[in-house]
């Protein structure tokens, strides 16, 4: 177990035990009897194939240590699914028939995000402590409390329930995972880089709560996991360890400051209105991962478009009598969403982060002063855009608002909307404050 794990682990808030390393299966009859010690039997929860992946593996390694065990196939021998809240049903349905035994059970999930997310808002609803046993580096979200589920009504909405209490993560089955699913989790990790600007943004002009630990899980090793793109292509088992560790200490740092902000940015918000409204492309739903990598090429593009404007010579005053009023602020708001199953969500998270003109002068003239060390801390955070560009063109990820079924006119107009979906200052809302978010976005491609 690396340093930053073993640290993370100390500050988790739910998950004892992560093991990630080749063969790391063998380990789950200890793990489970350490993290589980009052349980009896395990319920396997899988897909086609995540069971095809490593569900053998882990039954075998169970049966032949004398840990009972029954498994459930959501879906077998139908469609590729997605993270629906039937599903969530589905799974509590067939733990709760496994309780009637009256002996101590532990779910484990066997897959990836959405096995993952639906074993752990069901296990959460029974108030039981679950096992992830990952087959693909596809997501952060292993580690991560909460739960990205489609809800009865058709909307995408995190649900709030404990993350693992362990995790395996076997990078000899996940190695073998297809190669898009890598690309999707090398996306969502290289997303933490311009979502790591907008915290030091927020922070620095006193706009975001600051979580020190938090900032130093998710960062410090993130260069370093992200730093082999063609490593993590090939499978080089190094490079790859690295690449998965840093996903893992994302839903760490999530879980230590029971928030989602030291994993995500303005970037997200983008994949947040596409799942919102229910985008596909060739007939399927998009993965969050090339959702986040165009985004975050977007975003890369964007913070360049700031650092190359002197803030020192902000007009303050013409942006403050360009401000509205909340009254005029607040029917922008019900327009945007109107036609959502969310209508009063951009007046409920708008409404916390609005200025008035006064507060807006204030806030302007301090970027206006801290412009220049503000400057530097920006830039040492951020990559080039055309870093990350050719680090997702290395792993086969998305890039272009094309590579996921929309265009560049969607991206620009989807900033409106990103900038009143969420009560978390980011670049956006900066620029939507210096009059500048517009023509930026319409400038990046």
């Amino acid at each position: 177990m690396s340093n930053l794990i073993e640290q993370a682990l100390r500050n988790a808030t739910d998950t004892r035990a992560c093991v990630i390393e080749d063969g790391a299966i063998k380990n789950i009859v200890q793990i489970f009897r350490e993290c589980f010690p009052n349980a009896a039997r395990a319920i396997l929860i899988a897909d086609p194939r995540t069971w095809n992946a490593a569900g053998e593996m882990v039954a075998q390694v169970l049966e032949a240590n004398g840990i009972g065990f029954s498994k459930h196939i959501v879906e077998e021998g139908g469609k590729i699914f997605h993270a629906e809240y039937c599903y969530v049903e589905e799974v509590r349905s067939a733990i709760k028939d496994t309780l009637s035994t009256n002996e101590g059970i532990v779910p484990i999930a066997i897959g990836s995000g959405v096995i993952n997310d639906v074993t752990k808002l069901a296990s959460g609803d029974l108030h039981l402590p679950y096992m992830v046993v990952a087959t693909a580096a596809s997501v952060d979200g292993y580690s991560s409390f909460g739960a990205s589920i489609t809800s009865p009504e058709g909307a995408k909405q995190t649900y709030s329930c404990p993350a693992p209490r362990a995790i395996i993560a076997d990078l000899t089955v996940i190695k073998n995972a297809p190669r898009e699913m890598t690309a999707w989790g090398y996306g969502d990790l290289l997303s933490k880089i311009p979502a790591g600007a907008d915290w030091i943004l927020a922070s620095e002009l006193g706009v975001g709560e600051w979580h020190d630990r938090a900032w130093h899980t998710v960062q410090d090793g993130l260069a370093e996991a992200l730093g082999n793109p063609e490593g993590v292509r090939d499978g080089d088992s190094k490079a790859f360890g690295k690449f998965v560790e840093g996903l893992m200490l994302g839903g760490f740092a999530m879980q230590d400051m029971q928030s989602s902000r030291p994993a995500s940015g303005a970037e997200h918000m983008f994949s947040h209105i596409l799942d919102m409204n229910h985008h596909t492309y060739k007939g399927e739903l998009v993965s969050h991962g090339a959702q986040v990598g165009v985004a975050t090429y977007f975003m890369s593009k964007f913070y360049e478009k700031i650092l190359s404007f002197d803030y020192t010579k902000l007009d303050v005053e013409a942006c403050v009598k360009a401000w509205p009023e909340w009254e005029e602020e607040e029917k922008l708001c019900r327009d945007i969403f109107k036609s959502t199953l969310f209508p009063e969500l951009g007046v409920e998270q708008t409404k916390p982060k609005f200025h008035t003109k006064e507060a807006l002068r204030e806030h302007l003239t301090l970027a206006k002063n801290i412009w220049p060390e503000l400057k530097e801390k920006l830039k040492k955070q951020l990559l080039p855009s055309e870093e990350i560009k050719r680090r997702l063109e290395i792993v086969g990820g998305a890039v272009f608002p094309e590579d996921i079924g929309t265009t560049a006119r969607e991206m620009a107009d989807n900033t409106m909307t990103a900038v009143h979906m969420r009560n978390r200052y980011n670049a956006l809302d900066f620029t939507y404050r210096t009059q500048q978010m517009k023509a930026f976005a319409q400038s990046i491609y």
